[in-house]
């Protein structure tokens, strides 16, 4: 595994644990642990397996939570209603974290070059699909207040 395998891997698992810190927050665990399912699932075959496509599949779960963010952040500074709520001034730090984590994720899978284009692909795709799965399993009414 080389350094670039390893940043994106920390960048990841920081998001990671930022995202289940928001639940813990938020007073949403089971919602978070839901949509953390995709990276962690990511990391482990990383880890384990080592496919040389999975910077790409890291990207697109980088780029779903990078795209949260950036509504949250529009949502906040009055220029967009895309998403609404309250967020706590924790919730608001964890997403700056979370925004930064992803977008030096996204820059890192961007200059790996370890698999083919049409293997990249797919392994994005594969993944993209998972995490808004993962997302829109965790709104439903059964997770919505745990």
């Amino acid at each position: 595994m080389d350094t670039r395998d390893r940043w994106s891997l920390v960048s990841l698992a920081v998001l990671t644990a930022a995202l289940l810190l928001v639940g813990v927050v938020s007073g949403t665990p089971l919602r978070h642990a839901v949509q953390v399912v995709p990276p962690v699932l990511l990391i482990v075959v990383a880890v384990v397996w080592r496919p040389r496509g999975w910077p790409a599949a890291a990207m697109a779960i980088e780029l779903f939570w990078l795209t949260i963010m950036l509504f949250i952040w529009l949502y906040l500074t009055g220029v967009a209603r895309i998403i609404n709520g309250h967020f706590s001034p924790a919730e608001v730090a964890l997403t700056i974290v979370i925004g930064v984590a992803a977008a030096g994720g996204i820059i890192v899978a961007l200059r790996s070059q370890g698999a083919t284009w049409p293997a990249r692909f797919t392994a994005f795709l594969i993944s993209a699909i998972v995490q808004f799965g993962a997302m829109w399993l965790s709104l439903q009414p059964g997770f919505s207040a745990r």
